[in-house]
């Protein structure tokens, strides 16, 4: 087999362990899974009613243009519809993106500890990643991947609020920073849990869209519109990057059912602002726990945060699987002695933070 070498020593993406994995492993009946940024709410109440009442052929193809639901974020935004492409989550957009610009010869630039599929794909793409550490207080470094771009840079990647960390970076660190950049490289901001920012400074990259036209935008239906099932991601950018990135795009890629149910969704943002402000109370609940057992945290703008245990990490989730909870070990997310904890309604918090003090008092 003549594989590309780029692959040969990449590993898969590593999700967390799904519920029935640990019942079967553990033989306990209740599991609380606190370990992939799921919205703990489900979904607005008119996507269950559809799916209830849903009989169309599972025989017709979906929607190519994706027209109904196109047109939905295009109002929603206040943009034009010729400014959206979409994809089966906003995984697949990142593909389509390094596939249609990165190669041999050129370089991609990023933070690390990030989401891990940027660099994936750029080492598939056979380009080179520079991937910048970030600060201390789990931001970007923005001036040191400033400094990384040269006339070779073809995509740099933001991701804000960064996962694992949960930290963003403001307008005005943005603003400095786009004004820098080359014209002809693009700027990915990957805004997946956009829904949960309260930071009044966060930036409006919309806005940016129509000053700089490197500028792209990810968004999803998997977090906080708690669609994650049926994989649907968008990205945002002008006319001519979408009308570049579209031949790259799967035919027929959002299913049916994802379509539907996204431009269903999109429409309830009472829910929207109902789990926002639920997701605000439950990241208080563990810094408040975390403050009272001197453990050190990143204040989060998304619906997780991440904690360190000053241990390692595969430890805690271990000894936190046997007392029924489900997190994420900070080890393969770049933070050896962190565990990254989802948001959860007010019972598994409550539920979590027992555990918790469960654990941290064998150690004592």
């Amino acid at each position: 087999m003549k594989w590309k070498e780029e692959i040969l020593h990449l590993s898969s993406y590593q999700p967390g362990k799904s519920i029935d994995e640990v019942k079967r492993e553990l033989g306990l009946k209740k599991i609380v899974k606190l370990a992939s940024n799921e919205n703990p709410y489900g979904s607005p109440k008119q996507c269950y009613d559809y799916l209830r009442e849903y009989n169309d052929s599972f025989a017709i193809y979906p929607d190519g243009y994706a027209y109904d639901l196109r047109m939905a974020i295009a109002d929603h935004w206040s943009i034009k519809p010729t400014q959206i492409i979409f994809g089966d989550g906003s995984d697949e957009i990142i593909t389509i993106i390094a596939r249609a610009l990165l190669k041999p010869g050129v370089n991609t630039v990023c933070a690390t500890p990030t989401f891990s599929q940027y660099r994936h794909n750029g080492i598939i793409e056979g380009a080179e990643v520079r991937e910048i550490p970030l600060l201390e207080n789990g931001e970007h470094d923005l001036s040191r991947m400033l400094e990384a771009i040269d006339k070779d840079t073809s995509v740099v990647w933001i991701c804000n609020p960064n996962n694992p960390t949960g930290v963003y970076m403001n307008e005005e660190k943005i603003l400095t920073f786009l004004k820098q950049v080359p014209k002809d490289c693009l700027v990915v901001f990957d805004e997946a849990y956009y829904e949960y920012v309260t930071a009044e400074d966060y930036p409006n990259t919309l806005e940016l869209l129509q000053q700089y036209e490197n500028v792209m935008i990810l968004r999803t239906f998997s977090k906080i519109y708690g669609l994650a099932s049926f994989r649907v991601g968008y990205g945002i950018a002008q006319e001519e990057v979408i009308k570049k990135l579209e031949p790259l795009r799967a035919p027929f890629n959002v299913n049916v059912l994802g379509q539907k149910l996204a431009t269903i969704a999109i429409k309830d943002q009472d829910f929207v602002q109902q789990c926002k402000i639920k997701n605000s109370e439950g990241l208080q609940k563990i810094y408040r726990f975390c403050e009272e057992h001197q453990l050190s945290y990143y204040p989060s703008q998304g619906n997780f945060v991440l904690i360190d245990f000053k241990r390692n990490g595969n430890e805690v989730f271990q000894e936190l699987l046997k007392l029924g909870f489900i997190v994420r070990s900070g080890v393969p997310l770049g933070f050896p002695t962190c565990v990254r904890i989802t948001i959860g309604t007010e019972e598994q918090m409550d539920g979590l933070t027992n555990a918790l003090k469960v654990y941290t008092n064998s150690l004592v």
